[in-house]
């Protein structure tokens, strides 16, 4: 796959904090430590001794929601007395709650360029969409990107502006960010979001109702039927059954 340098986009950094502690529990003890709010985490990077960390949870999601996995978190270990510049590597989430059990931090060199998965977002409105009723496609959601730590992007913008037709699409190469900094790992002409016609649903024709025009020739010409709780008459006998007692016999 090949390597797109895309648009312009300037991007303003700011510092991100969040204490964390030395974390002396492992395997199923942390359990413990869920319930009272604390959550296990790790910290892992090139040249550096993997050191096993706790926070609170409160505090690490308003602080992922603030940074996502893009942003540098300046984390302050506590017994340490230079602080660690970090990225929000994994999250590992409760399957039905959503809510962190454990988070991998990957400690960076500021100065060495990393590789991080950035949201595509959508930005502006495409005239097909308004004017035609075109249905706007994602195809892409996320891309990878290379950068120095500092300058990741939280996003890579598209703009549906251009978008004026069914058909009308936008690539990698329509991505705005600054190509001085950031490079995007894909093909430069891979489609991202597209404007399709909308299909036209078939509509079945509804079916009439079956047996209606013979319900009403056997409601005109054969009297009410029966209720089922009255009594039914006796079949007559077929002219081959036997005759009832009282009716004489033929002789052939």
């Amino acid at each position: 796959m090949s390597t797109t340098k895309a648009n312009t986009k300037s991007t303003t950094k700011k510092q991100i904090d969040l204490s964390v502690e030395p974390r002396t529990l492992s395997g199923r003890k942390v359990k413990n430590l869920r319930r009272q709010g604390i959550l296990p985490a790790n910290i892992f990077g090139n040249k550096i001794t993997s050191t096993s960390i706790q926070l609170d949870l409160k505090d690490f999601q308003k602080t992922y929601e603030q940074a996502g996995e893009t942003n540098i978190i300046t984390l302050s270990l506590k017994g340490e007395s230079k602080t660690r510049p970090v990225l929000v590597s994994n999250v590992h989430l409760d399957p039905v709650t959503d809510t962190p059990l454990h988070v991998d931090f990957h400690q960076i060199d500021l100065t060495q360029k990393v590789t991080a998965t950035v949201p595509v977002e959508l930005i502006g409105t495409a005239p097909a969409e308004e004017e035609k009723g075109a249905v706007i496609v994602q195809i892409i959601n996320e891309l990878d990107v290379e950068a120095l730590p500092g300058d990741l992007p939280d996003s890579l913008e598209v703009d549906l502006s251009s978008l004026k037709e069914f058909g009308d699409f936008l690539s990698v190469k329509d991505i705005k960010i600054d190509a001085t900094k950031v490079e995007i790992d894909a093909e430069p002409d891979q489609q991202v979001v597209q404007a399709q016609e909308p299909k036209e649903e078939e509509v079945e024709p509804t079916p009439s109702p079956e047996g209606d025009e013979g319900t009403e020739a056997s409601t005109d010409g054969g009297g009410d039927k029966p209720d089922s709780d009255e009594p039914q008459t006796d079949k007559q006998p077929d002219s081959g059954d036997k005759p009832t007692s009282g009716e004489p016999s033929k002789s052939e």
